[in-house]
């Protein structure tokens, strides 16, 4: 992988957490592009880096309020910012549970599966679809659409589903604020991304030589970059009710990346 394979990558990454359109299926569509042919322990440090950046870029977007958030869990009482933060937790168990227990199926699903992909890119279209002409409300998150939420993310494991486009939806789906979804849903995956990487460091399945850390630093400041730029935007498109745009472009991504491998049979 070269420098400018790490940027593109980056860049993909870092857009792609946050915008709607699913950050591993492009992901896994940039590699096959790219003719990534790294060994899995090399690709797995890669994608560590990646999703550590995308994790920095939202403290960053949102440090504010994870300011105020961390002083209200201080104060010790059953105010607005712990039972956010019990939301969060809640939302968190059905992705810790799939993570856990389904890691190595999941990993199955991995690899160049561009047919999956392509169909899950437009189940994520049809979700953004009907999200975007949700009528606007003031309605918080409860804890029991947190976990509704939670199912989502966990369901969004899968390469090709959007994260952030799932919980996005879902939440307004169930009828919340649209700004509040966003900002419940980028705030929610942090100590998830935090979590996976300490994970995956701790396995031991992680090769460290013959890393080229220039390629990785390039990538990591390429996501995170790109990672403010999205994360941002996208708070501001949702609010607005612009998700269609993303809804017509994963159709025709997967559309185009299921005729590609019909193609190829």
């Amino acid at each position: 992988m070269d420098i400018i394979d790490s940027i593109v990558l980056g860049i993909i990454q870092g857009l792609t957490e946050f915008l709607p359109v699913s950050s591993s299926g492009h992901l896994e569509l940039g590699k096959a592009i790219l003719g990534d042919n790294s060994v899995p322990k090399e690709s797995l440090l890669f994608t560590v880096v990646l999703h550590f950046a995308t994790a920095l870029s939202t403290i960053v977007v949102f440090r504010k309020d994870i300011l105020d958030l961390i002083k209200g869990i201080l104060k010790f009482e059953w105010n607005e910012d712990l039972q956010f933060a019990s939301k969060i937790a809640l939302s968190m168990l059905p992705a810790v549970v799939v993570g856990l227990f389904f890691e190595e199926q999941l990993e199955q699903l991995f690899g160049g599966n561009i047919l999956l992909v392509g169909c899950m890119l437009i189940v994520t279209a049809v979700l953004l679809f009907f999200a975007d002409r949700a009528k606007d409300t003031n309605k918080k998150v409860s804890f029991s659409n947190a976990f509704v939420i939670g199912i989502s993310q966990a369901i969004a494991m899968l390469p090709g589903i959007s994260r952030s486009g799932a919980t996005i939806s879902t939440s307004v789906l169930l009828g919340n604020d649209k700004t509040k979804a966003a900002r419940f849903s980028f705030l929610m995956v942090v100590p998830l991304i935090f979590g996976k990487i300490a994970k995956d460091i701790l396995s031991g399945d992680i090769a460290y030589e013959s890393t080229n850390f220039v390629n990785l630093g390039i990538g990591f400041i390429a996501a995170f970059i790109a990672g403010l730029f999205a994360c941002t935007w996208m708070i501001a498109l949702v609010k607005k009710s612009k998700l269609s745009y993303f809804a017509i472009y994963c159709a025709v991504v997967g559309v185009t990346a299921i005729i590609f491998v019909l193609l190829n049979a």
